[in-house]
């Protein structure tokens, strides 16, 4: 399948933000979506990501799509988002991981922010999903794997 990385999902966002992986590349896994999984993507760039950044300021994606392979070598849950173009793990640039798991919850249309690793006061990434479902869950992860629901106050 021959695709556009640099495709536009939003005014700051390019596809090919939400498909690199060292993990993929290193194993010779191919990790381009289908159109469908695009059309996710762009949805969550425009409803969440974009407006985000439009507010906060740069955001790194850390980990965007995964296909079932790259899921499965590193990690991930049988059931993830990021196997369907639902969600990121997000570093921000000018703010911290809270502030922008805050601004999140309070001004975009999210089903899940989960707070993954690291503490409560400093995860190491926050990972948003726009899964149609909109559970609005907020969580965090804690190292053995398990999620607990969580106040971002």
């Amino acid at each position: 399948m021959s695709i556009d990385l640099s495709m536009q999902l939003s005014a700051n966002f390019q596809l090919s933000e939400f498909i690199h992986s060292d993990k993929a590349n290193a194993l010779g896994i191919d990790n381009t979506p289908t159109d469908e999984i695009v059309g996710w993507l762009k949805v969550l760039c425009k409803t969440i990501l974009q407006p985000a950044r439009d507010a906060l300021g740069p955001l790194v994606i850390s980990s965007g799509y995964r296909c079932p392979a790259l899921n499965r070598a590193v990690g991930g849950s049988d059931t993830s988002g990021h196997k369907l173009g639902f969600c990121a793990d997000v570093l921000p640039v000018k703010v911290g991981k809270l502030a922008f798991a805050k601004w999140v919850t309070q001004n975009a249309p999210f089903d899940q922010v989960i707070l993954e690793f690291g503490d409560i006061k400093e995860p190491a990434w926050i990972h948003v999903s726009c899964d149609p479902r909109r559970r609005s869950q907020i969580l965090r992860i804690l190292n053995g794997g398990t999620y607990e629901p969580v106040s971002l106050g």
